[in-house]
């Protein structure tokens, strides 16, 4: 964590940049600030080697102050956070970059008094003149500023790292819940289909041996495919025809011809993807809310279209109540593409018709 905050100002051109900058700025603010001064009027007129001169001790300047000012920034990161010690850290940051700034200040006048053979005034007292004193609370404000400048900067790129960080702390423990939610609604259609068939099974063995042998051949080959398909999100359309093929005979030995398919699904929509046993859950549902008899059969129609959807609609036949739902079912599928698109489950009901449209996923 600490790495990645100062990954900023731990690269070493970066760290230049800055320098060259507050240099530039160093200059622009003090024209702005005296644009009459004598100092700029006769700037370009003086001996080079005093230009030059000048221009080195505040390049000097600039780099000390930046280096300083970011040996206190990471300094105080860990100890005193701006996330959670705002006013003080800010406090801490501007007291000690001003005296880093007043103790530069001191020696490199120090150091030009002794080479100019003058006594250290700074425009104060005997042999001070006014305009040393203007200049030197000039540089000051200047020098304030530029360390106001750099200040910002380390507030920025700590602010902005430490965003970066728990936005991707964030997001990754949001797919881990998201995982485990998944996880744990497959769980759920696992049990339930468990709990439905087994008693069907152990009830058909009794009654007839061959049927029951069929009835454990096709619910050995759903529960196969159950259990090959547990880990993953999604499955082709393909896939899921061909499950409820032998989800079919489960179902009309169950309800005999109470019940009737009509399934249209054109190739090209085969290939796209759904969760797995969301057809299962769309037929189960049908089954657990309308009757099922010979005279008046419950029609359920899957069907797709150009839209990328897939539609499970069947006639409405209500029974006066309804078994228990185990909390699975359509909030199941519902909560799945949640978790998987952005794209909504659509449920209706109109002219005795109740139907359901899913999305179908492209990878």
């Amino acid at each position: 964590m600490k790495k990645e905050q100062n990954a900023f100002l731990n690269n070493r051109w970066k760290r230049i940049l800055i320098v060259c900058f507050a240099f530039l700025m160093m200059y622009l603010i003090s024209f702005i600030i005296d644009p009459f001064s004598p100092y700029w009027g006769n700037f370009f007129k003086r001996d080079w080697t005093k230009v030059s001169r000048d221009l080195a001790t505040s390049f000097i300047f600039c780099f000390i102050v930046s280096e300083v000012s970011i040996l206190i920034s990471n300094r105080f990161n860990q100890s005193v956070p701006w996330t959670n010690y705002p006013g003080k850290r800010f406090t801490i940051e501007i007291f000690l970059n001003l005296f880093v700034i007043l103790a530069v200040q001191l020696i490199i006048n120090f150091f030009k008094s002794r080479m100019n053979g003058k006594p250290l005034t700074f425009g104060f007292g005997p042999g001070g003149s006014v305009e040393e004193a203007r200049g030197m609370i000039q540089w000051l404000v200047v020098s304030t500023i530029i360390a106001l400048f750099i200040v910002g900067i380390h507030i920025g790129n700590y602010l902005i790292s430490n965003w970066k960080n728990e936005a991707l702390k964030a997001s990754e423990l949001k797919q881990v819940a998201l995982d485990a939610e998944l996880q744990s609604l497959k769980l759920q259609i696992d049990s339930h289909f468990v709990f439905n068939n087994l008693s069907v099974l152990s009830e058909t063995i009794l009654k007839d041996q061959m049927l029951g042998y069929a009835y454990a051949e096709n619910f050995s080959r759903i529960y196969r495919y159950l259990l090959l398909n547990a880990k993953k999100d999604i499955i082709t359309l393909e896939q899921e025809l061909k499950f409820l093929e032998s989800y079919r005979f489960l179902i009309e030995h169950r309800f005999s011809n109470g019940v009737q398919f009509h399934i249209s699904a054109d190739e090209s929509s085969k290939n796209l993807y759904m969760p797995p046993l969301t057809l299962q859950l769309l037929v189960e549902n049908a089954l657990k809310h309308n009757k099922t008899n010979r005279k008046e059969p419950l029609i359920v129609r899957i069907s797709t279209d150009n839209a990328q959807t897939l539609t499970v609609e069947n006639n409405m036949l209500p029974i006066a109540k309804v078994q228990d739902s185990f909390g699975i079912g359509l909030t199941n599928i519902k909560r799945r593409y949640q978790l998987l698109s952005k794209r909504p489950v659509e449920i209706s009901k109109a002219n005795n018709c109740f139907k359901v449209t899913i999305p179908l996923l492209k990878l």
